[in-house]
């Protein structure tokens, strides 16, 4: 494992562990944030830790120009219980991932550090958010970093039932509609299976990402 100092620099992504594990420390300046999901690397870290940054030898995706939605999704859209919305209210998005309660999840990893630099990419245009909305209160959404060929997903939030379904089919249509070749959901979870996500190895991952 390597430990970063204040040089702008990361090793290998070879050189990571066997959970994904690649380096310890630095900090969470947007060209640190850059440097990394251009790398194939992300930050994911307790409040009480320092800085971890992962390549995890398996990479959860899902491949935009191939994606179906389901059945049940679809009767969802048809109903029109929910409008959707693009970059409209990011801080909120964020903040409403952070605070969200989630099951066998203790504390949140989307500190205050976290929030401002991610905030600050999204002022550059480089972070955005989907905002699902209902009766005029945000209900769900996500953000993520945006490479312009490759949507790095970073959390999603839901207040009723279906809203987060709601805000990641509308990103994957998006990103379908303009020529992205993945959307990078990053780690393994038994949701984004269900929503059709599965996971392809590090290399092949890093090839698309550098294509």
């Amino acid at each position: 494992m390597y430990f970063l100092t204040k040089e702008l620099y990361f090793p290998p992504v070879e050189e990571a562990s066997y959970e994904g594990i690649l380096a310890v420390g630095g900090d969470l300046s947007v060209e640190r944030l850059l440097l990394a999901y251009r790398n194939g690397i992300f930050p994911w870290f307790n409040e009480d830790e320092p800085i971890l940054w992962w390549s995890p030898p398996e990479r959860m995706v899902v491949v935009p120009q191939l994606y179906k939605v389901s059945k049940s999704i679809r009767n969802l859209l048809n109903r029109k219980l929910f409008d959707v919305t693009f970059n409209q209210d990011f801080e909120a998005v964020i903040r409403q991932c952070q605070q969200i309660e989630r099951q066998g999840q203790e504390g949140t990893w989307i500190t205050e550090a976290i929030i401002e630099s991610y905030t600050q990419l999204h002022k550059m245009g480089l972070a955005k958010s989907v905002e699902v909305w209902q009766n005029g209160d945000l209900v769900g959404g996500l953000y993520g970093v945006d490479l312009g060929h490759v949507f790095c997903g970073e959390s999603m939030f839901s207040k009723v039932s279906n809203a987060s379904k709601i805000a990641f089919v509308a990103l994957v249509q998006h990103l379908k509609e303009h020529n992205y070749k993945l959307l990078d959901c990053q780690l393994h979870n038994d949701y984004l299976e269900q929503l059709g996500a599965f996971e392809i190895s590090r290399d092949t991952f890093i090839k698309v990402l550098k294509s």
